[in-house]
């Protein structure tokens, strides 16, 4: 319940947030062009609150059905106008002012993105380092010579810090079906560069979170040393005489190589009594030790002996790194960021429209609720980072050249500057009516696609 409230809560806020910034940038560039703003409505629907403000009296408003959002201005096409006000009236601007102002509010998403990522590169973004685990063999990975142990340094000649780095070229470039050049550097400090073959992937694959699965490329574990950090009371470690700092090297003649395989043998082992080697100092003992049988999530019987690992600050440094820029770097990382996401918004789209990619990707409101919760949960980088990719979304979808949504709008200006005349009343109604069609088609896909994720 909590989780599903954090959800709703989240996604308000990124929305509203998200449509305020897309709506202020029409409203401040027709007051920059003199244009009279009748209504800033937050929302559709029935308004839940309403204030006036400014000399126009301009209505701010909050309605009920946050799924968007409109900037109402003085216009003759919709009502009459009073003859001392008809030089503020939208459709008396001049045609550069009219496609500015429409222009400004898929332009402020864009901003928005700049500013979230800008934030995020100067915070700074801890990360595992790409350093490449298992690869499966024949795999496209395997073809290109990339071996376990190697740290993927640059891809195209781009630096890859963090394997979130590592992951967005690689999607970049499976959307695009090509190949690039990956250079690595192996455990004694040799670089080479190789070729990944990315043509192989379907956009399909990589979209339902498969891509280096397809790649047969798997992400270096982290193996803790099976020491103890902590040996709790009353717990059958403490049972056993375990201490603090002991070292296992063995379960009943097996060798333990890592805490993970400490943890699994005494998961598996519930209410069994094992033999256990450990290094306690210079000396090496031999324990017998009789894990508690609990019960888990999924009411499975499990072994538990109540001892922690000991957590070892250095070994963690080895694989994580912050990834992080002063001010101005910041801003050029975030721009190119910004130009990065949306030409791969524009390329799933077009990959869509051809069919070479599933309509299945496109997310409605349950799924994009569900991952600004889990944004929000992780903290505040997290939730800038969704919040920056669903700007740019919503950035590069109103600009699409479809009847109702701002590029249609645009598209209009275009063809007036063209023709040298508005275009008709009658062929906008037409437009109007195509992109209703268009649009209810696309929500309703978005919408079935949510339900069969939330029951599959």
């Amino acid at each position: 319940m909590i989780d599903i409230l954090q959800s709703v809560l989240a996604f308000i806020v990124a929305l509203g947030v998200l449509i305020t910034f897309h709506e202020f940038g029409h409203f401040y560039v027709a007051r920059l062009c003199d244009v009279k703003i009748l209504r800033f409505s937050i929302g559709f629907g029935r308004p839940i609150y309403k204030k006036r403000f400014g000399d126009d009296a301009t209505e701010f408003v909050i309605a009920a059905l946050p799924l968007g959002g409109y900037v109402k201005m003085l216009d003759e096409r919709e009502g009459d106008v009073d003859a001392a006000e008809l030089t503020r009236a939208f459709n008396r601007k001049p045609l550069g002012q009219r496609f500015a102002i429409v222009a400004a509010g898929p332009i402020f998403n864009f901003i928005f993105a700049i500013v979230a990522y800008w934030l995020i590169f100067i915070i700074g973004v801890n990360g595992l380092k790409p350093i490449i685990g298992e690869v499966e063999p024949g795999s496209i990975s395997a073809a290109a010579g990339l071996i376990e142990g190697q740290e993927i340094t640059h891809i195209n000649q781009t630096a890859t810090l963090t394997w979130s780095s590592v992951i967005d070229k690689l999607v970049n470039s499976t959307v695009s079906a090509e190949g690039i050049d990956i250079s690595v550097r192996d455990s004694n400090g040799i670089n080479s560069t190789l070729t990944l073959d990315l043509a192989q992937v379907s956009i399909d694959e990589m979209a339902e979170g498969k891509l280096l699965e397809v790649l047969g490329l798997d992400v270096v574990k982290l193996k803790l040393p099976a020491v103890i950090g902590e040996v709790m009371q009353a717990g059958a470690a403490e049972r056993a005489g375990l201490q603090a700092s002991d070292r296992i090297i063995a379960i009943d003649g097996r060798s333990i190589h890592s805490w993970g395989d400490w943890v699994e043998q005494i998961r598996s082992n519930p209410g069994k009594y094992l033999t256990i080697e450990v290094i306690r100092g210079n000396e090496t003992l031999q324990l017998s030790i009789l894990p508690d049988t609990v019960t888990d999530d999924d009411g499975q019987s499990i072994g538990r002996i109540g001892a922690a690992v000991l957590q070892q600050n250095s070994l963690f440094d080895s694989y994580f790194v912050k990834e992080s820029y002063p001010v101005f770097s910041a801003l050029g990382k975030a721009v190119v960021k910004t130009w990065e996401m949306s030409v791969l918004t524009l390329r799933v789209l077009g990959k869509m429209l051809v069919g070479e990619a599933s309509v299945k990707n496109l997310s409605g409101p349950i799924s994009i609720a569900q991952y600004a919760g889990q944004s929000a949960g992780i903290g505040l980088v997290a939730f800038l980072g969704f919040m920056a990719i669903v700007s740019v979304s919503l950035g590069v979808l109103n600009l699409l050249p479809v009847p109702l949504l701002d590029g249609g709008h645009l598209l209009y200006y275009v063809i007036e500057f063209v023709i040298r005349k508005p275009v008709s009343e009658s062929m906008q109604i037409v437009g109007q009516q195509v992109g209703v069609v268009l649009l209810l088609s696309l929500m309703s896909i978005a919408f079935y696609n949510d339900i069969v994720r939330l029951v599959g």
